[in-house]
């Protein structure tokens, strides 16, 4: 039997014993490795490169969602360090990333650094921009960017910086609870402000 490491032989046993470690590693329950090499039944379970994009931008609008709910009113001015982005210009720059993947996906990428506004209102903007890049990528037109950039670009830059919201959030002495993501109801298209409410079970201070 061949194996799943190239220039070794494996038993059938040590094999099937190898892609089950492999698969138990995956935290995603919806996602099964579908490569022909570590799964004899191909396609059972898997899932396309675009909708497993779009299930990364609905875990980012899940994520960011909370670090933006409830948060006191001095939260969006506060800095850490004299030279720090306030929770505020964090949002705007999160608002510009999805404006910016937004036109990568029409052919056209144009970068814009916005004036940050009250908080609010940026919020709202980047939960905006989050829907209408998410609407571009389940229109069925064609997406004129490279997937792997789009997600090494902006979607990775936002979800660093939602952590960066998550940690200023205990800074300025307002925490936000954890929690097991694995266990979220995360759902493809589901990039709004309004999320399912955590479950109890799985938070945590």
């Amino acid at each position: 039997m061949s194996s799943i490491i190239p220039g070794l032989q494996r038993s059938a046993k040590e094999e099937l014993g190898i892609k089950s470690v492999i698969q138990g590693c995956c935290s995603c329950s919806t996602f099964k490795l579908a490569s022909p090499i570590l799964d004899n039944q191909k396609g059972l379970n898997s899932i396309t490169d675009l909708e497993l994009l779009r299930h990364t931008v609905a875990t980012l609008a899940y994520r960011a969602a909370k670090t933006m709910r409830g948060v006191p009113e001095s939260f969006a001015e506060f800095k850490p360090g004299p030279t720090s982005n306030s929770p505020v210009q964090i949002v705007a720059h999160m608002g510009d990333l999805f404006e910016w993947a937004f036109s990568m996906v029409a052919g056209d990428p144009k970068w814009n650094t916005s004036t940050p506004q009250p908080w609010p209102r940026e919020c709202r903007r980047f939960f905006a921009a989050l829907q209408k890049f998410d609407d571009a990528l389940a229109s069925g037109k064609p997406i004129k960017y490279e997937l792997t950039r789009i997600f090494q670009g902006p979607i990775a830059d936002a979800l660093t910086h939602t952590g960066q919201l998550a940690m200023l959030r205990r800074l300025h002495g307002s925490p936000m609870k954890g929690e097991s993501y694995n266990r979220a109801d995360i759902v493809i298209g589901r990039v709004g402000f309004e999320q399912t409410p955590p479950d109890p079970r799985y938070e945590f201070d």
